[in-house]
């Protein structure tokens, strides 16, 4: 057999087609912007990986030398101007670099709409990347799909986490429009079956579930499926940006996440002929139920294969994202800032931060959270740290413990302070193959109980505004470091 390609395999759908291809004995090669990002998949030593960006004619030259069919899973950041218009120029870009290098087909999975009812701005986007590709010469075959339900993915995600939290829903006008949503290993059986279907060349395939449902059908099937009493409350009014935020605050899914597919509710999202079942009759799509006990099986046994977040990585050059994202039961919030500036001097303005140098930001709301701790009987700030410059593992470093250090890479501290749960800080310094560092800060938390949850939410708006004021300082540190200058300056008090 010959090579197939696949980008996208960081994400939820790329990361869940890659074994299925070598389960079906296909060798397979990944194209990704950094190979770090595939450690741990237990896949990665049968793939061969091409580290390279599809903006870059020579990295995707490399990725589709040899190739005989192509997997389009890249994927814009949902919400994002810039990273739209940047998508539609990948597309072009890949399309004339896989006529040069004689592809005999690319697969692309794009999104189940109804154009005559108008396209949201992230669906009309989704559909152009789709006429891009097959702007050239090479064969495309086009698979639109709706909701994917599965462990780990957004849809899956929103509605466990509304109907296990809320004991009643209010519920706009998309609660109540058709969708179709199918299930991930469905999905999954359709791009790689396509590979030995002919028939599927050149073809555009609308798939989805054996159910039509609407999103509030949806949820009373899973409440009814936990045992749960949840009272809907319909509205007149549509507001899905307004949709999009309650739903951010409520579950782990981001706003930006979930606006397209609110969006896209506007109108019926449902396949529209039976091409699916006339190219692959031996696929017999999953009803709704079976597919959430199947995700609720893989949840609780903790085997989650991919997850939504995974594909949520900053494209470089793109504003400074933030992510809210919940795991196994832990709350992560994750800022990316891109700098120009060597890992090392990143490295060293992040493990200065503490002590008499402060935090850099706000201080004085540091001194206040640390007063509040000395309060209820926690170390409080004072404990400062044993060296302005130099951190080991195991050392006090105000009210954090170093937890892990890696030279020029990361510092991960855990929290002393007395908190509902759990929590650490994190930063990575990750180079970049244009010299770059992409500079990553995580705080992670894991609640206990209801009274975790609460002090998460309660004080999430503040923590935001500090957390991004701090990465923002770090990295001017770093790039003072560079200049040969160091700030802010130390002056030392008396105990």
């Amino acid at each position: 057999m010959k090579m197939i390609l696949v980008t996208g395999a960081t994400g939820y759908i790329g990361g869940r087609l890659v074994p299925r291809l070598l389960e079906a004995g296909y060798p397979v090669r990944v194209l990704t912007r950094d190979r770090r990002r595939l450690e741990g998949r237990p896949w990665l030593p049968q793939v061969e990986v091409v580290e390279g960006d599809a903006l870059d004619p020579n990295s995707l030259g490399r990725a589709l030398e040899g190739v005989s069919a192509a997997y389009y899973l890249i994927h814009g950041r949902q919400g994002d101007q810039t990273s739209a218009e940047r998508e539609l120029l990948t597309a072009c870009n890949f399309a004339r670099e896989a006529e040069h290098a004689g592809l005999e087909r690319i697969l692309y999975l794009g999104e189940l709409a109804n154009p005559a009812a108008g396209l949201s701005p992230y669906l009309r986007g989704r559909r152009e990347t789709g006429n891009l590709l097959k702007a050239g010469r090479v064969p495309v075959t086009e698979f639109r799909a709706g909701m994917v339900i599965g462990s780990g993915s957004a849809l899956f995600e929103m509605i466990r986490y509304v109907a296990e939290r809320q004991p009643f829903f209010i519920c706009p006008r998309w609660w109540f429009s058709l969708a179709q949503p199918i299930a991930i290993r469905d999905a999954l059986a359709y791009l790689v079956e396509a590979l030995a279907v002919p028939a599927s060349i050149g073809q555009t395939i609308e798939i989805g579930g054996a159910d039509r449902l609407t999103y509030a059908e949806m949820l009373q099937r899973y409440c009814r499926l936990r045992g749960l009493r949840r009272l809907l409350l319909p509205v007149p009014f549509y507001a899905p940006r307004l949709s999009a935020y309650w739903v951010h605050m409520v579950t782990p899914v981001h706003w930006r996440v979930v606006l397209p597919l609110i969006e896209g509710l506007h109108a019926d999202l449902v396949v529209s002929d039976d091409l699916a079942h006339r190219l692959f009759p031996h696929i017999r799509p999953l009803d709704f139920e079976t597919a959430l006990r199947l995700a609720l099986g893989r949840v609780q046994s903790d085997d989650v294969e991919t997850s939504w977040m995974d594909a949520l990585v900053v494209t470089q050059g793109d504003a400074r994202p933030v992510t809210l994202t919940t795991t196994e039961g832990m709350i992560l919030e994750t800022r990316r800032l891109l700098l120009e500036i060597p890992a090392p001097f990143v490295f060293r303005a992040y493990t200065g931060l503490g002590g008499e140098r402060g935090w850099l930001y706000l201080n004085w709301t540091w001194q206040i959270r640390g007063w509040i701790d000395k309060l209820f009987g926690g170390v409080g700030l004072r404990r400062g740290r044993r060296h302005p410059d130099e951190l080991r593992v195991g050392e006090a470093l105000d009210f954090w413990r170093v937890e892990a250090i890696e030279p020029e890479r990361l510092l991960r501290l855990r929290a002393e302070m007395k908190v509902p749960g759990k929590a650490w800080l994190e930063f990575r310094s990750l180079p970049q193959s244009n010299g770059k560092t992409l500079l990553t800060q995580t705080a992670y938390f894991a609640p206990r109980g209801l009274a975790g949850l609460f002090y998460w939410y309660l004080l999430y708006p503040i923590h935001a505004f500090i957390f991004s004021g701090m990465i923002r300082q770090v990295g001017k540190r770093a790039r003072l470091l560079m200049l040969g200058r160091d700030w802010p300056p130390i002056r030392k008090k008396l105990p």
